[in-house]
C-alpha cells in the first residue's frame, strides 16, 4: 500500500521490560497504516528492576544506544510526530528521572509511562487493526517482560475497537524468569513456585478468558510461540501473523521451553539470546490463560501495540 503524496509520518516506540520497538507509519486509509521502517531491540530495560527497584546502568546504555538508532531512523523519514510509550518496567523504578532524561536527549521527546489500562487500550486496538473477527466479545492477550495485558472487548457499529474490561497483571517473562526460575533448565519446584503466583494472579483477575469468542496473542512471548510452533529458521512475520496455537499447543511449548536449556532453546527457532533466556517463563504464563481459554485456540497478531499507538498519533 502507498501512501498520498505529502501524509504525515509518524514515529511510535514501545519500550516494554525486554524490548524497544519503532513503527513509523503514515496513514493508508480507511484504517489502514503505512510502514516505512520496524525494527526492535532486545535491551532487558527490566532487568534486576524487579529485585533492586531500579534500571542498571547497563540496562540504560543498552537502551540509550537503541534510542540513537532509532533517532537517526527517524530524522531520515522526516516524522512530523513522536511519541515514547513506556510500560512496565518504567512505572515504579527509583531512577526513572535518569531514564526520562537519556530518552529526551536522543529522541526529543519525553517517555510517557503510561498506566496499565492506557496499555491495554493500545494493544486492543493495535492488534484489532490486523485480525478480522468473527465472533465477540474478543480478548487480547499481551505477554511482555514484566507485566501481562487481558483485554476483552468488542466493535461498535462503526467499527472502533472497545475496551469492556482489562487488567494489567505484575507477572511477564523476565519479572518470572528472575523470580523463579533460576535454573538452566529451571527445577520442578521453580516451576510449582512460578506456577503457583501465576495461577494466583489468573484466578483473582476481573478478565476471564473463558467468556472470549476470539482470543488473539499480541507481543514477543507469543509471536516467539508462534515461531518455534512452526519450526521456522528465519523470522516470518507474514507467517507469523494470523497463525493459530491451541490449547494443547500452548502446554507442549510450555512443556517443551521449560525442560530445556537456554542454549537448547536458540536451537529451537529464530530467537535472539535475551529472548531464549526468559521465553520459557512467557510460555509458562501463556499455558496457564490457554488452558482457561473459552476458544479451540487462539490467533497471533503481528499488529500491536506499536500499531495502536501509530494510529493515535494520526487521527490526534
Amino acid at each position: 500500500m502507498t501512501a498520498p503524496t505529502g501524509a504525515p509520518k509518524v514515529a511510535a516506540i514501545d519500550c516494554g521490560t525486554n524490548s524497544i520497538r519503532l513503527l513509523i507509519a503514515s496513514d493508508g486509509g480507511r484504517g489502514n497504516l503505512v510502514e516505512y521502517d520496524r525494527r526492535l531491540e532486545l535491551v532487558r530495560l527490566g532487568e534486576g528492576v524487579d529485585a533492586t527497584g531500579a534500571f542498571s546502568p547497563a540496562a540504560l546504555e543498552r537502551t540509550f544506544a537503541a534510542c540513537d538508532q532509532y533517532a537517526g531512523a527517524i530524522s531520515e523519514q522526516g516524522c512530523d510526530r513522536v511519541r515514547f510509550v513506556a510500560t512496565s518496567a518504567a512505572r515504579d523504578v527509583s531512577n526513572r528521572d535518569a531514564f526520562a532524561a537519556g530518552v529526551r536527549a536522543r529522541l526529543g521527546v519525553d517517555p510517557e509511562v503510561v498506566p496499565g489500562t492506557e496499555e491495554a487500550a493500545l494493544s486492543f486496538a493495535g492488534a484489532m487493526s490486523g485480525i478480522e473477527v468473527t465472533a465477540e466479545p474478543v480478548l487480547v492477550i499481551d505477554c511482555g517482560g514484566g507485566s501481562t495485558e487481558l483485554v476483552l472487548g468488542h466493535r461498535d457499529g462503526e467499527g472502533t475497537p472497545i475496551v469492556d474490561r482489562s487488567v494489567s497483571l505484575d507477572i511477564g517473562s523476565v519479572r518470572l524468569r528472575e523470580r523463579f526460575l533460576h535454573g538452566d533448565p529451571p527445577t520442578a519446584g521453580e516451576i510449582d513456585a512460578a506456577r503457583g503466583l501465576v495461577c494466583e494472579l489468573l484466578d483473582a483477575a476481573q478478565v476471564d478468558p473463558g467468556a472470549a469468542a476470539t482470543v488473539i496473542g499480541v507481543a514477543g512471548t507469543v509471536t516467539s510461540l508462534s515461531a518455534i510452533h512452526q519450526d521456522l529458521t528465519v523470522y516470518d512475520r507474514q507467517k507469523v501473523h494470523g497463525s493459530r496455537l491451541s490449547r494443547s499447543d500452548l502446554a507442549e511449548l510450555a512443556s517443551r521451553l521449560l525442560s530445556s536449556t537456554v542454549d537448547q532453546v536458540l536451537t529451537m527457532g529464530p530467537l535472539k539470546r535475551r529472548r531464549a533466556e526468559v521465553i520459557c517463563a512467557g510460555a509458562l504464563i501463556m499455558a496457564e490463560i490457554g488452558s482457561r481459554m473459552g476458544a479451540e485456540q487462539l490467533i497471533v497478531s503481528e499488529t500491536d501495540i506499536l500499531d495502536g499507538i501509530a494510529r493515535r498519533l494520526l487521527v490526534g
